[in-house]
C-alpha cells in the first residue's frame, strides 16, 4: 500500500509547485504524509456532493484541483461550508491535496493538454515571463477554420453541447490561445502573440467587449468543462504510474451552471 508521501511526491513531479501562482495555495493541504491509502478520488472542487462521494467510496486521499481550504481560516467549525466540509474529511481521516495553477502551467498540465485536444501544432506557453509562471498556451491549426468550426472541435473534445463565441462565427482561425477556468487577463498576451482566437472557461463582460474590438474571437466554453477532462485524465496517470492504487474521477461532480 502507497503512502500519501510517495502519490504527493508523484504530483509534485508531475506539477512542480514553483508553477503555482503567488497567490495560490498548493500542496498537501489537509493530512498525514506517512499514512497509507488504497484509494484516490479526483475532482473539480470538493463540495458538499464529491466530499460525500469520497466519505462513502472511503477514499483515502482527495487529488481536488480548486484548493480547499483556499485562504487561511481563523476559525474551523461546521457554521461554514468549507469548515463543514473539512471536518467531515478530517473525522473521517481523508486527506486533501490540490495542484491547481501549477497543473494549469505544467508541461503535462491542464492548458498542454487542452491545447492538444484541439489538435494545435507548435504548442507553447502564452506566457513565457522569467518573473512569472508559463501561463496559457499557444498554438496554430494545421489548416485554418472559422471561429464556428473552432467552436465545434471545442464541444467535441470536451463533451458539451453548448459554449458561448464572441465575434463572427464566419472569422478566419489559424493561431489559437488557451487558457482553462477564468483566464481572461490573459487576452492582452493572446492578442500580442498573434493569435486570432483565445479558447478558455470564462471571461468578463468588458474582457470580451475588448477582444471583440481587437476583431478577436473568443470561445467561452466554461470554466467546468475547461478542467474538468484533465481531472479525470489525471485519475488515469495516477492508476497507470502508481500500480496498486485505486483511483477515480469523482462520479457525482457536475457543473453548477445550468441552460435553463
Amino acid at each position: 500500500m502507497l503512502t500519501i508521501e510517495t502519490i504527493v511526491n508523484f504530483l509534485e513531479q508531475l506539477a512542480p509547485p514553483r508553477l503555482a501562482e503567488a497567490w495560490d495555495n498548493v500542496g498537501l493541504l489537509v493530512g498525514n504524509r506517512r499514512r497509507s491509502v488504497a484509494r484516490v478520488m479526483t475532482c473539480l472542487t470538493v463540495t458538499p456532493v464529491t466530499a460525500a462521494e469520497a466519505i462513502q467510496r472511503r477514499a483515502g486521499l482527495v487529488v481536488t484541483h480548486h484548493p480547499m481550504p483556499f485562504r487561511p481560516l481563523d476559525r474551523l467549525t461546521a457554521e461554514t461550508t468549507t469548515g463543514r466540509l473539512l471536518l467531515d474529511l478530517i473525522a473521517e481521516r481523508i486527506a486533501v491535496y490540490s495542484p491547481h495553477t501549477a497543473f494549469d502551467s505544467a508541461p503535462q498540465g491542464v492548458n498542454q493538454r487542452l491545447a492538444r485536444g484541439l489538435g494545435l501544432r507548435g504548442v507553447s506557453p502564452l506566457v513565457e515571463d522569467p518573473a512569472k509562471p508559463p501561463a496559457g498556451r499557444c498554438g496554430w491549426l494545421a489548416e485554418p477554420a472559422s471561429l464556428a468550426e473552432l467552436a465545434d472541435r471545442v464541444k467535441q473534445f470536451l463533451s458539451i453541447e453548448r459554449l458561448q463565441i464572441v465575434g463572427d462565427p464566419q472569422l478566419p482561425v489559424r493561431t489559437v490561445a488557451v487558457a482553462c477556468g477564468a483566464a481572461g487577463e490573459l487576452l492582452d498576451a493572446a492578442r500580442e502573440a498573434g493569435c486570432e482566437c483565445m479558447v478558455l472557461g470564462e471571461a468578463r463582460f468588458h474582457t470580451c467587449l475588448e477582444a471583440e474590438a481587437w476583431g478577436m474571437g473568443m470561445v467561452l466554453a466554461g470554466h467546468f468543462a475547461t478542467e474538468r477532462f484533465a481531472v479525470e485524465q489525471l485519475a488515469g496517470v495516477l492508476s497507470q504510474r502508481l500500480p496498486g492504487l485505486e483511483v477515480w474521477p469523482s462520479r457525482e461532480e457536475r457543473d453548477p451552471l445550468r441552460w435553463a
